[in-house]
């Protein structure tokens, strides 16, 4: 029978549509089209992106050059832009501002070829701590409250370029999403004096069923209420609520589990078109107690259709206690 299940951080209903029950195999994965040609992402290159805000290099110490391992420029068609000011005002009833923040590209490797899930963790933990030395340096600009980073990968996940990248997009307003998440959060704080985050991981680890993977110091689990077939959280073991408190050892252990959890989805589902996205908290806030920074992975499995724009429910065709042992029993290759 179907089930709806309540998300209990935001209060998000999902339909588990168990009537649709699918395996990893049922679901037909169309590989993107290999376009080719140019591309302005690759070493050789750099002149015609906007110049370099922050790379790594084994090479060549001039910026702008290649012999880099990780680049992060300003997006060329940025969503927001960075001069000016913000002027806040009204019209009638309705209120607006200017476009001000920041979108940059992080280009996650110098390989046209190379996908992020095949990146080894000793570049893979290149992409974690550039997002944190790019939060780190815009939060230093009083215009902006969040930096939101995200992945799209395929084209049914919103990639419009084949070179593996990520993006950050500074905000002067706080997204709908994370503002759900610290009243839904701060809300439950209040009645029991525990995160709920914290809360979710003792009892994920207590049950089992919905554990893809953990190490000392992360976890990556199916969540209760996922809007998406194999959908998968990653939160760190101990409380913490900004994704930029974390030293060497835990982006170690974070790489490694977000390597896990990406190559299994791999397995079970190859070439699977995602998005993942950042929850943290907003810049400059200090440490909050009900608040648990995480990342979310969303396989792109499923269309939107006016049923879930009408009702703001998810239909889901996958348990979240399937999904998670179809990714714990994925044979992983060395």
């Amino acid at each position: 029978m179907p089930e709806l299940r309540k998300d209990p951080v935001i209060g998000r209903w999902i339909i588990i549509s168990t009537e649709r029950g699918k395996r990893p195999t049922d679901f037909i994965v169309e590989k993107d089209t290999i376009k080719g040609g140019f591309c302005p992402l690759c070493p050789g290159n750099e002149n015609t992106t906007p110049p370099e805000v922050l790379s790594y290099r084994q090479s060549s110490p001039n910026p702008n050059r290649p012999g880099w391992t990780l680049r992060v420029v300003p997006n060329k068609y940025p969503a927001l832009i960075i001069e000016g000011d913000i002027n806040k005002e009204g019209e009638g009833i309705y209120d607006k501002m200017n476009g001000i923040g920041a979108h940059e590209v992080i280009i996650e490797t110098p390989d046209h070829k190379e996908a992020f899930t095949h990146l080894p963790k000793e570049r893979m933990i290149q992409v974690f701590w550039a997002v944190r030395d790019r939060i780190l340096d815009l939060a230093k600009d009083p215009r902006f409250r969040y930096v939101m980073a995200f992945k799209n990968f395929g084209g049914a996940a919103g990639a419009s370029l084949e070179h593996s990248h990520s993006q950050l997009i500074a905000l002067p307003i706080l997204p709908r999403m994370i503002v759900s998440e610290l009243e839904g959060s701060l809300s439950y704080y209040k009645y029991k004096e525990r995160c709920i985050f914290c809360d979710i991981i003792r009892q994920e680890i207590n049950l089992g069923i919905r554990v893809v993977c953990q190490n000392e110091q992360f976890i990556s689990i199916t969540p209760w209420a996922p809007r998406s077939p194999f959908e998968m959280w990653i939160l760190p073991k101990q409380h913490t609520s900004s994704y930029t408190s974390g030293d060497d050892a835990s982006f170690a252990a974070l790489t490694e589990i977000f390597s896990e959890s990406m190559r299994r989805l791999n397995v079970c589902i190859p070439s699977v078109p995602y998005n993942f996205v950042l929850h943290t908290a907003p810049l400059r806030a200090q440490s909050l107690d009900h608040f648990h920074w995480h990342f979310e992975i969303m396989p792109k499995l499923t269309m939107i259709a006016g049923f879930e724009w009408g009702s703001g429910f998810y239909i889901n065709s996958v348990p979240p206690e399937d999904a998670a042992r179809f990714l714990r029993d994925a044979k992983l290759t060395i």
